[in-house]
């Protein structure tokens, strides 16, 4: 099945970045990206799915406690998606950081993924005392 610009969105978002169990993230990856996809973070750059399921896992690992939520609908304009996110406490607390996630896709994967970070948040003390 060939999935739109904006349920890749969705996918990478929901169910490789929030994915806890590596085999699932690693099956979803191979569905859903280039073999040779890159991914451009605000400060790096990851080549191949391997080192998105490697960074991915990362983020996962320094923050179990924290989720992404899209920020509105995905959409997608012929090759192009894109979907708003904040990334923040799963308990439902304000997110720590909003960002949009941009994707080229080709014959209904993503090729090359953009990450831009829009808003950092820190907690309040309160916040901070309650973590």
């Amino acid at each position: 099945m060939t999935r739109s610009p904006a349920d890749l969105m969705r996918v990478n978002l929901l169910e490789v970045f929030n994915e806890p169990d590596p085999h699932r993230r690693a099956t979803v990856i191979a569905e859903n990206y280039a073999e040779d996809v890159v991914w451009h973070e605000p400060d790096r750059i990851n080549r191949g799915r391997a080192d998105l399921a490697r960074r991915a896992a990362e983020l996962r690992a320094a923050n179990p406690d924290r989720v992404f939520r899209p920020a509105g609908a995905a959409s997608g304009l012929d090759d192009i998606g894109h979907l708003g996110f904040q990334y923040g406490p799963a308990d439902g607390r304000p997110p720590m950081v909003s960002g949009m996630d941009i994707a080229r896709t080709r014959h209904g994967v993503i090729i090359e993924l953009y990450t831009i970070v829009t808003e950092i948040r820190r907690p309040s003390r309160a916040e901070s005392d309650s973590v």
